[in-house]
């Protein structure tokens, strides 16, 4: 969680990003307090802009923290700042639950602070000695939301953490991203579940690696939006709703 030994960051802002091929003079802010969805079809670019917002891959625009150059910060001072989590949870050493949590902590001199709470917040408690690639993909998924958890990092970048969870744990990972932001953490989830947008303070539309829109979901959501993006039709209808006993 974020602590009050955690200087927050105001925001993470991107102007002109680019990346060739993959992502296209992107400026956004990312601002605190805020729990922001990342859309788009597949190949829109969502994983390369997080990874650049993430100061993890090299752009021809400005990546800035807290109106700082991410360049020019240091590798300790990122992990500290910033937490990325990858689409995709490969292990190819069968390390424990628990030390691959642990290693959040690297950059806090490994002080093992909130290990235990995280795995107990990720319903990790009961696989902790376990091999981390001995567990399904929606358990790994959980490893590394909460090794990004122990890090503090006031901004969290998930790439699809809710795809590969079940139900009741995909709404205890939002519930989680919703306790961080009113915190005054900034949590930017991608994710292609468009009837999880009301549960967002914001929502970002990306396309062949622009940015086609920003703002609510209410306003950004459009029906016409939605035919042109994602080349679907919208209509209002009844259906499941899921929620938290």
């Amino acid at each position: 969680m974020i602590t009050d030994a955690t200087k927050p960051v105001s925001a993470v802002s991107l102007r002109n990003a680019s990346v060739p091929g993959r992502l296209h003079d992107v400026s956004l802010e990312l601002g605190p307090g805020r729990l922001i969805g990342l859309l788009g079809p597949n190949g829109s670019g969502k994983s390369t802009l997080l990874q650049v917002a993430a100061g993890l891959l090299a752009t021809s625009g400005e990546v800035r923290w807290s109106g700082r150059d991410v360049e020019e910060i240091a590798a300790p001072e990122r992990a500290r700042q910033v937490a990325w989590v990858p689409q995709e949870a490969r292990f190819e050493f069968g390390f424990p639950v628990r030390g691959v949590v642990q290693q959040g902590r690297y950059a806090h001199g490994d002080d093992e602070v909130g290990v235990d709470a995280a795995l107990a917040r990720l319903d990790l408690e009961a696989l902790a000695r376990r091999p981390v690639n001995a567990l399904s993909g929606g358990e790994r998924q959980r490893v590394l939301l909460a090794r990004a958890l122990v890090t503090a990092a006031p901004v969290q970048l998930w790439d699809e953490p809710l795809a590969p969870l079940d139900p009741r744990h995909g709404l205890e990972v939002l519930m989680l991203a919703k306790e961080l932001t009113k915190a005054g953490g900034t949590v930017v989830i991608s994710l292609h579940d468009l009837r999880m947008a009301h549960c967002l303070d914001e929502v970002l539309v990306l396309a062949g690696g622009e940015l086609k829109a920003a703002g609510r979901p209410d306003d950004v959501l459009t029906a016409e939006l939605l035919r042109d993006v994602f080349g679907v039709k919208a209509r209002m209808g009844e259906t499941l709703i899921l929620e938290l006993p």
